[in-house]
């Protein structure tokens, strides 16, 4: 606890909310040591994730997030387990966000992607360890994604049916055909998977640039 303590000076957690502030009482014995920043402007989570802050680590939590507790009733410290594993070392085919994907209860899942899949990575989900209980307005939100209840008759089947070409040997390679098939096969279904394969390319380059590969030795 100690090495999370010391991050303290490294860490900032950011809030975005368009309600009152009493849902952080709960989360005061995990957020007390560390500096808080809190948006009420309406900026929601999403958004906050493309701006740039100063410190090493950035922990953002939605305004109806809540402590989860284990089985045994104890609260679960998300905080704490998630600079856990940010901190722990990870291998070119393992980054690991997960706090125990082999806990009694969590759900271990191999190849549930189709980029995965094709590369032979491991995919791992473990339990929840935040309380998430929506405080917006169902009937808003049925208004803004409706479509989309249209779209899985369609997603549904691209998704199952994919077959990425053996010529894709990275992630990049893949995501950049998953980009290509998604304005082939969907963008009939509405504009927004054209700007939706756009995007992708676009954040894999972004992404290449951020990340040049290290040079290999002579």
């Amino acid at each position: 606890m100690a090495q999370l303590l010391d991050l303290k000076d490294d860490l900032d957690i950011v809030v975005p909310t368009i309600r009152n502030l009493d849902f952080l009482e709960m989360w005061r014995p995990i957020f007390q040591p560390y500096h808080l920043i809190i948006v009420q402007d309406g900026l929601r989570l999403s958004l906050l994730r493309f701006l740039g802050f100063k410190k090493k680590y950035i922990f953002t939590i939605d305004d109806d997030c809540f402590v989860a507790k284990e089985p045994s009733g104890k609260e679960i410290n998300a905080l704490s387990q998630h600079i856990r594993n940010l901190l722990t070392p990870s291998t070119p085919l393992f980054f690991n966000t997960l706090y125990d994907p082999f806990a009694n209860g969590a759900d271990f899942v191999h190849c549930a992607k189709v980029i995965c899949d094709h590369l032979g990575l491991g995919v791992e989900t473990g339990l929840p360890y935040i309380w998430h209980s929506k405080a917006s307005n169902p009937f808003v939100n049925l208004k803004k994604e409706y479509k989309g209840i249209y779209w899985q008759e369609d997603m549904i089947p691209f998704f199952q049916q994919i077959v990425l070409p053996k010529e894709c040997k990275t992630v990049q390679d893949c995501y950049i055909e998953l980009a290509n098939k998604v304005k082939e096969k969907l963008a009939p279904l509405d504009p927004y998977f054209a700007q939706l394969g756009d995007a992708m390319v676009t954040w894999i380059e972004a992404w290449d640039e951020l990340n040049p590969p290290p040079e290999t030795a002579n």
